[in-house]
């Protein structure tokens, strides 16, 4: 699934061949995604895309007509493709660019979408319950210490929690929790403060530095450009269990939290 630094690595990946741009054209192939696709977004046909951000795991294309929302669900991707590439299965929707390209959305599994939010929306049911970014200010350990006091869920859920903090998906909590020496399952409340300061550098380290490498490829994960991402190849923990702990040369346990496959080091996790 697509988690935060694939989401960033495919806005970087697009944002050069969209912004400026105008949507001559929007074919909507499947509407039925994780949430029907709306007749409103034809509104931005004849729109220029004016700026491009990602909010946690959205990616927000604004316009003068209002603003749509990508999100990539378990198995899409955006890319950019010449005009005259033959949409394939599971191609479900094409925006034609006055530059000749065309982002196209694949998405097999279909649990992604493609919202419409009016240019005079407030408020938003998508984001307006979401907790602050990672690699913000306002992520840090007066925060989020402040956050876990009487928290009896397991840490490693408490960071995945999309209130607490955006972003921090399976794969980097595991990491960031091995980098900071923490194991897994302790309470989050139970964590001290001291403890919390690393763990907020580590997840803003492994985050930026799957971003720099492109994401993690697991499965089918591939960026704007088509090109798959390499953080898979600096894992540390994640995929792991039952091998030897690159510290301490223990052997990595693996567990079920919340359906999630977690994997940690009982020696240097203590």
């Amino acid at each position: 699934m697509p988690e935060l630094p694939e989401v960033e690595t495919t806005l970087r990946g697009i944002e050069p061949w969209l912004e400026g741009q105008t949507i001559e054209h929007i074919d909507v192939r499947q509407p039925k995604l994780r949430w029907p696709v709306e007749d409103e977004i034809h509104r931005l046909e004849g729109q220029m895309i004016v700026s491009l951000k990602r909010r946690a795991k959205y990616i927000l294309v604004e316009t003068a007509a209002g603003t749509a929302i990508w999100h990539l669900g378990m198995s899409g991707s955006l890319r950019l493709v010449d005009d005259d590439e033959p949409a394939a299965k599971h191609d479900h929707i094409d925006w034609l660019l006055s530059n000749g390209k065309i982002l196209r959305y694949h998405d097999p599994r279909r649990f992604g979408a493609l919202l419409w939010q009016a240019p005079d929306a407030t408020e938003s049911e998508h984001l307006d319950h979401l907790g602050p970014e990672p690699l913000s200010d306002a992520f840090d350990v007066d925060y989020l210490f402040q956050r876990s006091r009487k928290k009896t869920q397991a840490i490693k859920q408490f960071i995945m929690d999309g209130k607490v903090v955006v972003g921090v998906g399976n794969i980097y909590a595991n990491e960031s929790l091995f980098m900071a020496g923490i194991r897994p399952t302790l309470a989050a409340g139970k964590v001290s403060k001291a403890r919390y300061d690393k763990l907020v550098a580590c997840i803003k380290l492994v985050l930026e530095r799957a971003i720099e490498q492109g994401g993690t490829t697991l499965k089918d994960f591939v960026g704007g450009d088509g090109k798959p991402g390499y953080f898979a190849q600096e894992l540390l923990v994640y995929g792991r269990g039952g091998e030897q702990c690159v510290h301490c040369k223990s052997t990595l346990k693996e567990i079920r939290q919340g359906q999630r496959a977690t994997v940690y080091c009982p020696a240097c996790q203590g």
